[in-house]
Parts: C-alpha cells; structure tokens; sequence
C-alpha cells in the first residue's frame, strides 16, 4: 500500500534544478539520495546530475568519457513544500534553486526530455537521429511544443540542425510545419 502512495505522490512531483558550488554536484546528489534513504525528504523522489559521453584522444588511442553537461547544478524530482524546500536549501554545497528570488522553477516537458531523466537512458542534451528511429513517410507523434497531441507525416529530416519537417493534419487542412527531434517520438 506504501508503495503506490508513493508512486501516486511521485506523479504529482515536478523536476526542479539547484544551483551547487562547481564540484559539489555529485557530493549533493550524494548527500540528498542519503535523505531519501534516510527517511528524511519526504516527497523528494529522484536526484540527477546530466552527464554526457565524448570522445577524447589519449596516446593515440580514442577514449569515451564522460562530463557534466551543466557544472553547478543538481536536477531534483520533488514536491515543493517549505520542509523539502528548506532541508534542499540547506544542503551542503547547494546556493540556491534556479528562478526568481530563488523561489524554484520546474522544468518544462521539453526540457525534461531533452536532459533524458525521465528515462532509464543516460541523461543527454541532444536526441540523437538514430535514436528516433523514423524514416520519411513514417507517421509520428508530437509530445511538446506549438502542435503538441498532433500525428504528423515526416518529408524530410535535417540531421544537421535536429528537425524534421513534416505534415500535420489541422481542422482538416494538411500543413507543412518543421518540428525539433527533442518534440516527437515514433508512433
């Protein structure tokens, strides 16, 4: 019964991004995944710090690594509520929530999928054309942006600048429109 109280409450949480001092990102994830366990940040459900994967040459010899994509900050999935707010705030290392006057933002549902931590995947900043697995003619389906719960036809795909321009079916008018790999998946 616990757990789906839990995995109601985690429905409703929102990812929220704090600002660390630069090095402390993995230190406060540490520390607040501690609280979690801990029993201590109710409502506090997730801790990530973005990384990506490149390529770096050593000796010759091609290497993968990985880094932070944003150094200072920590993305958290919570409920805002002034405990959680304050024990996040209060953190070692933490200087604050990133908005106005520090009172916290959340993260659009673009962002969220651009910075991947939703999924089980590694967090990334850029989807991937080979990951969307689409093909010209393929119906596809817009999750965010201006024509968000809309199918639409792909024409063409810019591998380069990360769009695919595509028709989309609208009060019964087709309309060409180019629309961001970070604002489809595959149908």
């Amino acid at each position: 019964m616990d757990n789906i109280n839990d995995n109601i409450r985690e429905k409703d949480a929102k990812w929220y991004v704090v600002h660390t001092y630069s090095g402390y990102e993995n230190k406060v994830k540490e520390k607040i995944e501690s609280m979690i366990e801990n029993g201590k940040a109710a409502d506090v459900f997730r801790v990530a710090v973005p990384m990506e994967e490149y390529e770096d040459t050593k000796g010759g010899k091609k290497v993968i690594k990985e880094r932070k994509i944003f150094p200072g900050y920590v993305l958290i999935k919570m409920t805002i509520n002034p405990r959680n707010w304050y024990l996040i705030r209060n953190t070692r290392g933490v200087t604050g929530f990133v908005g106005p006057d520090s009172e916290p933002v959340p993260l659009t549902k673009r962002e969220i999928k651009e910075f991947g931590v939703e999924g089980k995947q590694s967090i990334q900043v850029k989807v991937k054309p080979e990951d969307l697995g689409i093909s010209i003619g393929e119906t596809i389906e817009v999750v965010s942006g201006s024509f968000e719960g809309f199918d639409a036809v792909v024409e063409d795909i810019n591998y380069e600048k990360g769009f695919v321009k595509a028709i989309i079916n609208m009060f019964g008018r087709d309309t060409s429109s180019e629309i961001e790999f970070t604002d489809i998946e595959k149908k």
